[in-house]
Formats: C-alpha cells, structure tokens, sequence
C-alpha cells in the first residue's frame, strides 16, 4: 500500500452516471488487474473505494458511478485538481489461472477492473471472450474498448434493448478456460451456479479502512473469514461459501 498525491489529467462522463477519470502519479504499488484504490475526498470520514481500470505508466484510470454525496463529489472535480489516494490495495485477478480461452464477465460498474485483466491477458495471447451486462442500452460502457483489444464481446440487457435479452449467464453457452468476473452479488451468485471451469471472482463490499484493519468487510469462506479489501476482493470459485 502506497499513500500519493495524483493530478486529474481529464474527467469525462460515460453515461448519465458513470464518469471516466483520468489521473497522473506514482502507480507503481499497483500490481495486478482487480485491485483497488481508496479516495481521500474533502469532509468525508471514509475514503471512496474504486477499482483500477487501467494503467499506462504514470497514468490511472479510474470509472466509477455517481451514487451518494462522495461520488457526487468526484464527479465535480476538474481537470488540474488533486486527490489523497491510496494505491495497491486488495488481491487481484491470477493471470496464471487463465488457460488459452478466459471468459471475462462484469455487470454495470463490475465492467472496469476487466479491462485491464482483458489487455494483459491478450498480449499473453490468450483468446479472451468477454461479456457486459447492463440494465438498458444507454447504461452500456467500454463496450467498443474491449472490443479494440482483440476480444469477442458480448453485451446483455435485461430489457433487450441492445445485444442478447436477459442476464450475463444467458451469454454464457461457449468454450472457455477459466472465469473472471466481477459485478453485484446476484450476478456472481448466478455466474457461479453457471460457470462450468474454475473462477475468479471479485466482490463489491462496504469498506472502512480498505486495508485490512477495521475487519469490516469481512466474509465467511471455506476456510475460515476473510476480509474482502486485503484476502479478496477477488476469491476463488472453490473457497466461496454463500450464507444463504
């Protein structure tokens, strides 16, 4: 874990919600797609956990959506302005897991920690598949970005406003390795009953210190508890217990 000051190099909006940030400074605690970073924002108590999207050398981004008084206050940000960040937090995606044929599967704001696992995995050569679940045709992201990388993209909207009706597992009758995926726990929960291989899987869970101290978002696994922003927030397929 690394505490840095970042610039905002630019900030751009995605959908009526979601926001692109775009921010300059020491990156080098990140290590691994799935890992997280916690915001530091003006007269808030608790920093603002948000996956790592990206990384090209000096520069982070970031895609989050406006949903309370925090993100609210992100989104106001301008370019030039800086933030407290706390950088290589979390377990992220194992490369290694892989195979030849990962599938990657994110929902609404579980799509960005994806895209960078999806850019590592192509220049390993990997034939990676990737399917995005979204509510609505005008809630859909980065949907031509995966596509840039070389990977067979599939969009799902449970309205069927665009791509296949229903839910990202309806998308899920093809050949593949190993799962990696991220997204609300109604959606792993359902990835996991579908998912015929190994997998990865990355939880979104309220946080307090995001490092490991507070024991606040700790979860009941095979092998005992575990804290979603230091042992996850990505757990294998084999160690996930759900409670109900």
């Amino acid at each position: 874990m690394k505490q840095s000051t970042f610039t905002i190099l630019t900030q751009r909006p995605l959908t009526d919600a979601v926001y692109e940030l775009r921010l300059q400074g020491d990156t080098s605690a990140i290590t691994r797609p799935g890992q997280f970073v916690n915001i530091k924002l003006s007269g808030l108590y608790l920093r603002r956990p948000i996956s790592v999207c990206d990384v090209q050398g000096d520069v982070l981004t970031l895609i989050y959506k406006v949903v309370g008084k925090g993100t609210a206050q992100l989104a106001a940000m301008q370019s030039g302005q800086t933030l407290d960040l706390l950088t290589g937090l979390g377990n992220g995606y194992d490369l290694d897991l892989s195979g030849d044929c990962p599938l990657l599967i994110g929902g609404g704001v579980g799509v960005p920690p994806l895209y960078w696992l999806a850019k590592q995995l192509r220049a390993q050569g990997k034939q990676v598949s990737v399917i995005l679940g979204f509510n609505t045709k005008s809630e859909i992201f980065y949907e031509e970005a995966f596509r840039a990388l070389g990977c067979e993209t599939t969009v799902t909207t449970v309205d069927g406003s665009c791509g296949v009706k229903g839910f990202v597992t309806n998308a899920m009758d093809l050949a593949y390795t190993h799962v990696y995926s991220c997204g609300p726990e109604p959606m792993l929960r359902a990835v996991f009953r579908a998912c015929k291989t190994g997998g990865s899987f990355s939880f979104e869970e309220r946080m307090g210190c995001g490092f490991g101290a507070c024991m606040g978002c700790s979860c009941k696994t095979v092998t005992g508890y575990k804290r979603i922003c230091r042992e996850g927030p990505v757990l294998q397929k084999e160690e996930i217990l759900w409670t109900d």
